[in-house]
């Protein structure tokens, strides 16, 4: 009898030490997913209407329904909020991830620009799991959004490889992470040459062109290159643009920029991103200024 009661304390213990990790675990999971669609991911600057000013509507946060015009494309983020009519709350996990890594559905269907599912291909295993565990907690909002129409065909990506994220200590080896994975900086700082962006010649260099009501924004060079990009600037500068808005000259930039969200990033997470464009290629290639603010803001609420 005393035998069988020190197996029954010893199987306690065990099973109440496995439930602490499991916890443990998943306060961890759901933390990282947090930050990530609170922060480098920065899913709400899409995934949330805008008001006039281009800031997001917080009573509508990832409820979907933002428009984005094109010549090729009219398209219109989706609903990602646990609403079961109208979100994902009836998607499985798998679901979900297949969508934000392969750009597949849960109907099957192909999603199109400029949801980055070729960057977010690239995205971890552990990552793709901890956003997924996130979303399941935010606030359902009922919002039905309209249907995205494309004049170019749609492909979705291979089968995601899942691999780990580089560790942390290799600075340049995470910042190419943050950058290619899971921020998608380079897709909106390349301009496109046709259908495709041009990878091969002008990673980084900026002009890609964003369509808004009444006005045309271009992104800006984020290369090395001096007289162009961001060779000159100094760390500190680039850190700002990041997470402030604010370029070299103390200009305000754009607000399609997600600063809002990558202030919420890590000191170690943005230095890990200043390491990685420091490597980039340098092109020579000059953008033509955006309107100032305010100025943008007059523009676009012209009817």
């Amino acid at each position: 009898m005393r035998k069988f009661r020190v197996v029954l304390v010893a199987v306690t213990v065990f099973c109440a030490t496995v439930v602490q990790s499991a916890a443990a675990q998943n306060k961890d999971l759901l933390a990282r997913g947090r930050y990530l669609v609170n922060g480098p991911a920065a899913c709400g600057n899409c995934h949330t209407q805008r008001g006039p000013d281009l800031k997001s509507v917080s009573t509508n946060l990832l409820a979907g329904g933002h428009p984005f015009m094109d010549p090729v494309f009219e398209a219109y983020s989706r609903n990602i909020t646990p609403d079961k009519n109208t979100g994902i709350g009836t998607w499985s996990n798998a679901q979900i991830i297949r969508a934000i890594r392969e750009g597949v559905t849960k109907e099957g269907d192909t999603l199109g620009p400029p949801m980055p599912y070729e960057v977010y291909n690239k995205m971890s295993d552990d990552d793709a799991k901890a956003i997924v565990a996130y979303l399941r907690t935010v606030k359902p909002v009922h919002n039905e959004t309209k249907q995205s129409k494309y004049k170019i065909p749609l492909k979705p990506q291979p089968a995601a490889k899942g691999a780990a994220a580089p560790p942390k200590t290799d600075k340049v080896a995470y910042g190419d992470y943050l950058v290619n994975a899971i921020a998608h900086c380079l897709e909106c700082h390349t301009p496109m040459v046709g259908p495709k962006f041009d990878y091969a010649n002008q990673t980084g260099a900026g002009g890609f062109e964003i369509q808004l009501p009444n006005v045309t924004l271009r992104t800006l060079n984020i290369t090395p290159d001096k007289e162009t990009g961001i060779g000159t600037w100094t760390d500190a500068q680039i850190k700002r643009a990041i997470t402030d808005g604010v370029g070299k000259d103390g200009r305000k930039l754009n607000p399609v920029m997600p600063y809002p969200y990558f202030k919420k990033m890590s000191a170690g997470d943005v230095d890990a991103i200043v390491a990685y464009l420091r490597t980039l290629k340098p092109v020579s290639k000059k953008i033509e200024p955006n309107l100032p603010l305010k100025q943008m803001i007059k523009k676009i609420a012209q009817k």
